[in-house]
């Protein structure tokens, strides 16, 4: 059974929830709906605790659901036979049970799995580890670890790909490295979902956004649009008779004006004047309800770093 129209992920109310009725309960997942089309690249953002992972591992058939309907590539994951886990590529946390074989013994073994496998020894030079193949797992650093973990969602040549926080540990050369690979996938028709804490990787990824909170979807869209246009409204802030003035507006060419008239100082300048839009991690800030001081310029949220979640 294939996905109806060209979708690869459908999710309709889908609820997992964990704990007991004598310690209570924690919904993790509290009715997600989501569509990811064939080819397309989805990334899915969200605070420690969204629910992001429980989603993920439903998906990857790894973890019952209470509730609600989910396909991929056209099965449900909780019956999902051998063949269709061959189509599915998964991006696995850490390969330590492995620690004393070598990286090259590896990515060959698990390439033996598939039925139609990438050379070994290419993909192991495309992520950056071709020094490496003679070096034993437990040797390799956290973020050679990462790129090893990378190769072996990938050897397979997955129709579907998931990748969890992929770039957690890379130098900065190595994650635009990796985007490049991640791009030449999805030119081959790879559709991949990823979840990331890094909002620059979403935004050179992703063809659309996902954005979780406790449980729930809370906006989607391509990055440049996400909350839609009042959430990219300008700020335009300036100085004025000694104290700070902002006002939000979407004719900010007007506002401008207006205070080169009203506002402007002995030389024709007004002064501080910043004309700001909102970024993508500001607009996302809002979605998930963190604390944004002033465009540009956040608190209480990990929008840097590649954090796990707290509740899975």
């Amino acid at each position: 059974m294939e996905t109806t129209g060209g979708q690869a992920v459908r999710v309709r109310g889908l609820r997992k929830r964990y704990g007991t009725a004598r310690t209570g309960w924690k919904q993790a997942v509290a009715g997600v709906d989501l569509d990811v089309g064939r080819g397309e690249v989805v990334a899915v953002l969200g605070p420690n605790g969204a629910g992001k992972t429980t989603t993920v591992e439903i998906l990857e058939g790894f973890r019952a659901r209470d509730d609600g309907e989910v396909l991929v590539l056209g099965e449900d994951p909780a019956r999902a036979d051998r063949a269709w886990r061959a189509r599915i590529g998964v991006v696995l946390q850490d390969s330590r049970d492995l620690g004393e074989l070598t990286v090259g013994e590896v990515v060959r073994a698990t390439a033996r799995s598939y039925p139609e496998p990438r050379d070994p020894a290419e993909l192991i030079a495309t992520v950056g580890l071709e020094e490496k193949a003679r070096t034993r797992l437990r040797a390799l650093s956290g973020g050679q670890r990462r790129r090893l973990d990378v190769a072996l969602g990938i050897v397979g040549r997955p129709e579907l790909l998931f990748l969890d926080e992929p770039t957690t540990g890379f130098d900065p050369q190595a994650r635009r490295t990796f985007w490049e690979l991640v791009e030449s996938l999805r030119d081959g028709g790879t559709t991949i979902l990823l979840t990331t804490h890094y909002l620059d990787e979403a935004a050179r990824l992703a063809d659309r956004v996902v954005v979780v909170r406790e449980g729930v979807v809370v906006a989607e869209g391509p990055p440049g649009t996400l909350g839609g246009a009042e959430a990219r409204t300008p700020l335009v802030s300036w100085m004025q008779d000694g104290a700070p003035r902002s006002e939000v507006t979407d004719r900010p060419t007007e506002l401008v004006a207006r205070l080169a008239r009203e506002a402007a100082g002995p030389d024709g300048e007004v002064p501080h004047l910043q004309v700001v839009r909102p970024s993508l991690e500001d607009v996302y800030l809002s979605l998930i309800g963190a604390e944004v001081g002033a465009v540009g310029t956040t608190t209480g949220a990990q929008t840097g770093t590649a954090a796990e979640e707290g509740t899975r």
